[in-house]
């Protein structure tokens, strides 16, 4: 593993203006702390989409962008759905796969992740899918089966379609947006879980993140202690200056790794 990768989901957050804003300002702070160990991404809604890569664009830099989510069809009367080759054309490189709140609000079950995975990899953009246990779930001891099984569905055929292509963002249900994080041994312990399922459908080398919770704060300690590759960041990639503090607690974990 080369890079590790932090990405920014903004949810449903900012409009047009306010996200052209905080991406010059995050290009700003992050050229002045150059992370060359990381690969940096932010999710923006759809409406902001097109603002955010301009900027980034006329700003030459390295950040990318993915989408929240897309259609696992490739068109039709869909309406309110978005396909991979419109995200295409408009410079997307990626899309997170059914992040918690699309499997939990808007009833995106397994087989639609499995669905939406073979759609985005077959368009070539790439797929970072999120798995994740419930508390009760995790109290009752079955959060290791549970997390397999959903990367088990999410990942069954795809090999074919090139190992590269695939990031595994863990975000335990009940740690997102409450505050709760998993100590780092919980983390380490998922990670390698993770690892070990991936590895049996093809995708051995793909960088496993964390989501849940992750602030500048916690961030270098939970990369240097529980081994991740990188974090799927929520609420504190708001914040140009939080971003970029989880982004450089993760450069420097890898640069140490090298």
């Amino acid at each position: 593993m080369t890079r590790g990768l932090v990405v920014g989901n903004w949810k449903m957050n900012l409009d047009h203006v306010e996200a052209v804003h905080l991406t010059q300002q995050l290009v700003s702070v992050l050229a002045s702390r150059p992370a060359e160990h990381v690969e940096v991404a932010v999710a923006p809604p759809f409406v902001d989409l097109r603002s955010v890569t301009s900027v980034i664009e006329a700003e030459r830099s390295a950040i990318t962008v993915v989408a929240q989510h897309v259609s696992d069809h490739e068109h039709g009367a869909f309406t309110g759905e978005v396909s991979v080759a419109m995200l295409k054309r408009l410079g997307i490189t990626g899309v997170l796969v059914g992040h918690s709140e699309r499997r939990s609000l808007f009833h995106m079950d397994d087989a639609v992740v499995a669905t939406t995975m073979r759609a985005v990899r077959r368009g070539g953009l790439r797929a970072i899918v999120c798995v994740g246990e419930r508390l009760e779930t995790r109290e009752s001891g079955g959060e290791r089966a549970f997390v397999r099984a959903q990367l088990a569905t999410a990942l069954d055929g795809l090999a074919d379609e090139g190992e590269d292509g695939v990031a595994i963002a863990y975000e335990p249900v009940w740690a997102i947006g409450t505050g709760r994080t998993p100590t780092t041994e919980q983390v380490s312990d998922m990670a390698g879980e993770i690892r070990e399922e991936a590895a049996r459908w093809g995708f051995a080398s793909a960088r496993v993140l964390y989501g849940g919770s992750v602030n500048a704060d916690n961030a270098a300690v939970i990369a240097i202690e529980a081994g991740v590759d990188g974090f799927l960041v929520g609420g504190a990639s708001l914040k140009a200056e939080s971003f970029g503090a989880i982004v450089g607690a993760c450069n420097d974990c890898y640069a140490e790794r090298r």
